[in-house]
């Protein structure tokens, strides 16, 4: 490995070296002597009473203890309460019910634990939760938002009248109401975005111990937000955070499902308590169906004014959000935050009106996944943008060209402010690169061999920022080793190494001196995880300004060391000089002089962020679909994308085709489905569920056209979920030049799509 590694190299991935040679360290690869074995009883009804639990016959041999809702309620354990509860525009609370940790009464959707057992085995346990007698009473049960607001819908729960969590209007309604009601042109669409489930390689997983002495739990698990769910954890168990750590290892994938708090964290805690035993538990791929909190599931009718030359006048848009069973995490915020934030995206629209509306449903909670609000909001803007161009008789290209926000900095019409992009560069660049002009003899071809061929784009922007505030502890080891601790946490992007890229850019260090600590809650106060992208933003940003005190801290130094004044002495590629001489001592001699005199230069560094930053760019897709079979495949992806500066160009781009690879995915293949009469997930496998797979994607034509980012030193912006916010619009709108489908509830698989040609045909 080379020593030096600067901000725009790209030096291999330190962790693949282990993850390619079976050496990573995952929860289920973790040896803990003596644990006992956790499996969860889950309801098989989307909405049930329970009218008996009866576990008499599954006190077997090997099982340690049968835990159900009214134990908890004995031991006084609390319900998980949501990380957001109220409006973050006007502070209105949500109206919701807290999610119990074990079903007391009432069970609402498929997969909700109902009982735990703890066995000396993992068979041994699930033999005894096949013992248990439940006696359910089933309830009619709702599966979509639009049927769960209906008059006559059947009730989740009081706390939450007509199942509504939050029915909300924001923005200049009258204004737009005259506008479109005198605008040459107004379009109306009803846009889907399907529900998906994220589906981590790694199923998530948990596995706690307790303390009767000190009274501490610790849970090792796969989470990619340990800190704030070691807090919920906490306030479940009734206890103070200081008496829980949490510890993830390697984790096996996030994409938003392993942001927020599960009840398993809290109960298999408490399982270790009452057993006085560690405790295991590892979700099965099924159970990773059922419970791991799914993602969009958003519908929305939205109407778009232009004039006669096609400038965008105004834009109303009446959504409604389905959350599952239960408000999850920041499920609430999204609504009113992220998917509120930037409506019109990269246009400028003069008014924006909004209704937004978040309901309750007997399905599994929806908590967020890459690009949450954003996604909803630029699938949105784009699919509307294509249905008025063929409405109304422009070109989509210049339509969107005619539109774009002219210059950054900007605020939209809802008050939102963005620091920097140049919207109309990259767009252009995309078209360049993805041969537009050839496109026409590429559809000729075709045609020829019986198949019709479709070009679609969307341009994609995003506030990335997370939790708002984040830290950093910088120690100098004795060995010469600098060691970086982080609040930020891996769960696969490569932390191990850009971190360190950072601090040795700063400091001019050797590259592999610096090594990052993370993924425990006992190494650092605070931490905001991993989620909306923030990771270099955040802890980036946190490690630049400890190493602006580090570099004044040991100015002082080496001052003395050389027998200097301050002001005479230069820093640079990690030495301090006398400006004028020749004498110098490098920065990890001063560190070493510095703990020696007792003064170190380890450095702890806590920041709160004023603003976000703002990836965009513009997405090209290009599909073949075949009229006989329906079947499309998506043939040409061009991407230009601005993430700012460029931290490490190599892991930018894996970042970006991940993304893009699941974007592709919810536009071509996945789906969670729900049968609307029983109410039971029809998608509860690999079997009925598909994935995406090499043969599924193209080559990736992906390019940088950056401009840096103002609101952090480094100039960088959040550059993991682009492509799942644009893929889903530019396939449909791909999919519509070729084929004139317009509206799909669901992806585009050949089934559907034979079927809308059918019926366009008839």
């Amino acid at each position: 490995m080379s020593d030096r590694a600067v901000i725009g190299d790209s030096p291999r991935r330190r962790e693949d070296a282990r993850f390619v040679t079976g050496r990573g360290a995952y929860l289920d690869d973790l040896r803990f002597d003596g644990a006992a074995h956790a499996v969860f009883l889950r309801s098989p009804h989307p909405h049930a009473r329970i009218a008996c639990i009866d576990t008499s016959r599954a006190n077997v041999p090997g099982v340690l203890a049968i835990l159900t809702a009214a134990d908890a309620a004995a031991d006084g354990l609390r319900p998980l309460r949501p990380t957001i509860e109220a409006n973050v525009q006007t502070a209105e609370p949500f109206r919701f019910l807290p999610q119990p940790l074990l079903a007391p009464d009432i069970v609402r959707y498929v997969g909700e634990p109902v009982a735990l057992v703890v066995a000396e085995t993992r068979n041994q346990a699930l033999d005894a939760a096949e013992l248990i007698a439940v006696d359910y009473e089933p309830l009619a049960a709702v599966t979509t938002a639009e049927d769960a607001v209906r008059p006559d819908a059947p009730l989740l729960t009081s706390e939450a009248p007509g199942n509504l969590c939050l029915d909300w209007r924001w923005g200049q309604t009258a204004e737009v109401a005259d506008a479109i009601a005198t605008a040459a042109h107004a379009v109306t669409m009803t846009v889907r975005n399907h529900r998906i489930v994220t589906n981590p390689m790694e199923p998530r997983g948990a596995v706690g111990a307790y303390d009767a002495r000190t009274g501490r739990y610790t849970l090792h698990l796969s989470s990619q937000n340990i800190h704030a769910n070691r807090d919920i954890a906490a306030r479940t168990l009734g206890v103070d955070p200081d008496a829980v750590c949490f510890i993830a290892p390697d984790v096996g994938g996030g994409f938003g499902a392993r942001n927020f708090a599960y009840a398993e964290h809290t109960l298999i805690l408490w399982a270790a308590r009452r057993t006085g035993r560690t405790v295991k538990w590892i979700a099965s791929r099924s159970e990773t169906f059922l419970c791991d909190h799914q993602g969009r599931d958003h519908c929305a009718q939205a109407t778009l004014a232009l004039d006669e030359a096609g400038a965008f006048l105004a834009l109303r848009v009446d959504s409604i959000a389905n959350l599952g069973a239960y408000m999850a995490g920041a499920a609430g915020g999204v609504q009113t935050n992220q998917y509120a934030h930037l409506q019109g995206t990269v246009y400028a629209v003069p008014a924006i009106s909004l209704r937004v509306r978040a309901a309750l449903t007997n399905t599994t909670p929806v908590g967020v996944t890459r690009g949450p609000g954003f996604a909803e909001a630029v699938n949105i803007m784009e699919r509307l943008i294509d249905t008025a161009a063929r409405q109304c008789g422009f070109d989509r290209f210049d339509l969107r060209r005619r539109n774009f926000v002219k210059a950054t900095p900007m605020t939209n019409a809802l008050n939102f402010a963005v620091d920097s992009g140049d919207f109309r560069a990259a767009f252009d660049a995309a078209l360049e690169r993805a041969d537009l002009a050839g496109f026409p003899a590429r559809r000729a071809v075709s045609e020829t061999i019986g198949k019709r061929r479709g070009i679609g784009l969307a341009c994609h922007i995003k506030a990335t920022g997370g939790a708002p505030a984040e830290n950093v502890d910088i120690r100098f080891e004795p060995d010469g080793s600098v060691s970086l601790i982080t609040g930020t946490q891996a769960i696969g992007q490569g932390h191990e190494t850009t971190f360190p890229q950072i601090l040795a850019h700063r400091l001019g260090l050797p590259n592999h001196t610096v090594h990052l600590k993370q993924g425990n809650t006992g190494l650092i106060p605070i931490g905001g995880g991993h989620g909306s992208s923030r990771a270099t933003y955040m802890g980036g940003t946190a490690i630049w300004r400890a190493c602006d005190i580090i570099i004044a801290k040991a100015r002082a130094i080496a001052a003395r060391a050389l027998q200097a004044a301050e002001a005479d002495i230069v820093f640079a590629d990690g030495v301090y000089r006398v400006a004028g001489s020749g004498r110098e001592i490098s920065l990890p001699e001063t560190a070493a002089m510095a703990r020696d005199s007792n003064e170190p230069l380890d450095t702890y560094h806590r920041w709160t962020r004023e603003a976000m930053t703002f990836p965009n760019g513009t997405h090209v897709a290009e599909v073949e679909v075949d009229p006989e079979t329906g079947a499309v495949s998506l043939e040409r992806l061009t991407a230009v994308d601005d993430y700012g500066v460029l931290l490490n160009p190599m892991i930018v781009a894996g970042q970006a085709h991940g993304a893009i690879a699941q974007g592709a995915g919810q536009a071509l293949l996945e789906h969670a489905v729900y049968d609307p009469a029983s109410g039971q997930p029809l998608s509860g496998s690999f079997l009925d569920y598909a994935m995406p797979r090499a043969a599924d994607l193209p080559g990736f034509d992906l390019s940088f056209a950056g401009t840096r980012c103002t609101t952090n030193p480094l100039g960088v912006k959040g550059c993991g979920e682009a492509g799942t916010i644009a893929l889903f619009p530019a396939i449909a709108n791909a999919i519509a030049d070729a084929t004139g489908v317009t509206s799909l509830n669901g992806p585009a698989s050949a089934c559907r799509i034979w079927q809308a040609l059918q019926s366009a045909a008839s």
